[in-house]
């Protein structure tokens, strides 16, 4: 009898240690697919961006919120710099993130950055530049899009404090953080 409730007690205590179920956006070890990203679908013209991931791209102009918009380099330190905070906004759940890997010296050097920053969220990949004409010059750069695919904020430079970037999403994208 004691070995029964032995297994019994070993065997829910190993089902409860399974891992959780995950969306694909919480996958470790994998770039998050851009057919996750809210586009129009009827915009087809416009700066078109490959996905990081190999995937399908989307037109830029298309992009429908609210979603915050993060343009970085892995070579950049502020980007760096700033990561944790739009890692820790992913974790809530409540908006969408589209990051946009720009002027990277190869696809391998934008995967590593995001694979080893936490980046679970879509990341298209700008190896020319060509968001500059959109997003202007410089990294970082963070953009709020609303629903209509308005630009609601732009802020350019370093986000300095999770607060900041929360603040930000509160303020001109309307999302209860």
């Amino acid at each position: 009898m004691r070995k029964i409730i032995a297994i019994i007690t070993c065997s829910l205590l190993l089902a409860s240690c399974s891992a959780p179920s995950t969306k694909k956006s919480d996958a470790i070890g994998e770039i998050v697919s851009c057919t996750t990203i809210n586009t129009d679908r009827i915009t087809t013209k416009g700066t078109v961006l490959p996905c990081l991931d190999g995937g399908p791209g989307i037109v830029m102009e298309a992009l429908r919120g609210p979603v915050v918009v993060n343009v970085w380099g892995s070579w950049c330190a502020p980007c760096i710099e700033e990561m944790p905070y739009f890692v820790a906004l992913a974790e809530t759940g409540k908006i969408n993130i589209v990051g946009v890997d720009v002027e990277e010296k190869n696809v391998a050097a934008g995967k590593k950055f995001a694979l080893s920053h936490g980046m679970n969220w879509p990341i298209l990949y700008d190896p020319d530049g060509r968001t500059k004409a959109l997003y202007g010059m410089g990294v970082p750069v963070t953009w709020y899009i609303n629903a209509k695919g308005e630009v609601a904020y732009r802020h350019v430079g370093l986000v300095k404090s999770r607060k900041i970037l929360f603040d930000e999403v509160r303020k001109y994208l309307d999302v209860d953080l």
